[in-house]
């Protein structure tokens, strides 16, 4: 593969194939701050503002995107997860790398390079020294955690949190007074009850952080209501809960109480009537409703991520763990249980501010069907413009057809212009790309309607809509004051 160019590959009118479309980014996108509402960074290295060792440390640890393509490319786990050196392990990905070509990991690490890096040469294995080189001694000496957000105009990041947490990183960070914001999110899905030693130990450890003595049903709603509190406190106004597809919208059961009692018990318990799979999937329901409602009482944003089929490989799940690659899209039939839900809730008046995501795309027309028919307000969100919404491309889908599509089938569905836009979803500080990656698309998608005659010539509306979807309709979403 040859470096020989004339122009940066990501040249300054990436993904912008008019003029319309780069009169929209230029003029009014481009250089909006990022309010980035769903992540996973460590707050730690946010709080203490890590410095890195070397580029390998930051882009590849922990980046299963890039495990992903480098097992289909036949690297050796040891080059890619094992206990070889990092230049290796990146030399490793640069090899890689010329064979993602059309895969979106081709334009991230393009991007991600040249911002915040500055490095604008194509990755391979020609160039990998002295691109590995010239971003470690960066970030060695000048980009840290918190100086690669600031470079990105992130004002609000909001990290996702157990509600066993000690918070202590947000604490100290909120303590200190920053100008970036970082808020944590509630996400109580291992506390949902299931019939293992782990779900007993995330039980124990609720206990201990809550101070509420966990013993059957009142006390565990309890104690999870505790930590909303704690997390409330610190400025989270909002959760988020990974699912399969969405539980039973159960009222309570009297047969929830003995059920509660003999998980928590587990194998001790001979006296008890084991519950069934059944009446455990009607208890997650009926405690997720709960939190639901106390979301609702708060004001806070419900986020929903549904249709991930998770650790499918026991092999790699053995042996390291999840979240490493060996997840994918799931089948479920997701419509009719997640209507019944949201209905449960709306016709108490407790439905709150919902994002909804699909993972599978055979589901993108009836997740932008099923925000509309909640859209009316009640006594908390009256008035609230796209109180529902559908989030951005999530995950396998957070790339350019992806988000095209998207977008497009919520045009179509719904109002684009209430859309509160891209979120990064991931663990790694170079990922906020993705939001510069998102406003081209916006505004390509845009201006291209306009170019064809579907759309009026209308720059000022239509600039002021992409900068809404970009940036402000987030933050009057989410009511921070910024």
């Amino acid at each position: 593969m040859t470096n020989t160019i004339t122009e940066p590959f990501i040249s300054e009118n990436f993904v912008l194939e008019n003029e319309a479309a780069r009169a929209l980014y230029f003029d009014y996108v481009r250089d909006l701050p990022i309010v980035d509402y769903h992540n996973h960074l460590p707050p730690d290295e946010i709080a203490d503002d890590k410095r890195y060792a070397n580029l390998t440390e930051i882009w590849l640890k922990g980046d299963h995107y890039k495990w992903r393509a480098m097992r289909a490319n036949g690297v050796p786990e040891e080059l890619i997860t094992g206990d070889r050196n990092d230049y290796d392990k990146f030399l490793a990905w640069a090899k890689t790398v010329p064979y993602t070509m059309r895969n979106p990991l081709q334009h991230w690490t393009q991007m991600e390079l040249k911002h915040p890096f500055g490095v604008l040469d194509l990755l391979d294995e020609q160039t990998a020294r002295p691109i590995y080189d010239t971003c470690t001694e960066q970030l060695q000496n000048r980009l840290t955690a918190r100086t690669i957000l600031s470079e990105h105009r992130v004002q609000v990041v909001c990290t996702t949190d157990d509600p066993t947490d000690d918070l202590r990183y947000h604490q100290q960070f909120a303590a200190e007074g920053h100008a970036l914001q970082m808020f944590p999110t509630f996400r109580p899905d291992a506390l949902l009850p299931v019939n293992t030693d782990a779900w007993r130990g995330n039980v124990a450890r609720l206990s201990e952080r809550s101070g509420v003595a966990v013993t059957d049903l009142d006390s565990l709603l309890e104690a999870l209501v505790s930590r909303i509190d704690a997390f409330h406190a610190l400025g989270c106004r909002a959760s988020d809960h990974g699912l399969e597809r969405m539980p039973p919208a159960s009222d309570r059961l009297p047969e929830f109480d003995a059920a509660v009692k003999q998980l928590l018990a587990g194998k001790t318990a001979s006296t008890l009537a084991r519950p069934d799979a059944h009446t455990i999937e009607l208890l997650q329901g009926f405690i997720l409703l709960e939190l639901c409602r106390e979301y609702a009482k708060r004001g806070w944003v419900q986020q929903f991520h549904l249709g991930a089929l998770r650790n499918v490989n026991t092999r790699l799940f053995d042996r390291m763990g999840p979240n490493t690659g060996g997840d994918s899209i799931g089948d479920w039939g997701q419509v009719t249980p997640l209507a019944r839900f949201m209905d449960a809730l709306d016709r108490d008046g407790q439905l709150a501010k919902t994002v909804l995501y699909n993972l599978n795309p055979a589901d993108n027309e009836a997740f932008a069907t099923m925000i509309g028919n909640f859209q009316i307000g009640n006594s908390m969100t009256e008035g609230t413009p796209g109180k529902i919404q559908w989030g951005s491309g999530w995950w396998f889908l957070d790339q350019k057809d992806g988000m095209e599509k998207q977008m497009n089938t919520l045009s179509n569905m719904g109002l684009l212009s209430r859309f509160v836009g891209m979120v990064t979803d991931s663990r790694s500080f170079l990922s906020f790309s993705r939001h510069d990656y998102f406003r081209r698309i916006l505004c390509n998608l845009i201006g291209q309607d306009i170019e064809r005659g579907l759309l009026p010539n209308d720059q000022r509306w239509l600039g002021q809509m992409a900068a809404n979807i970009s940036y402000h309709n987030t933050v009057e979403y989410f009511g921070w004051t910024i």
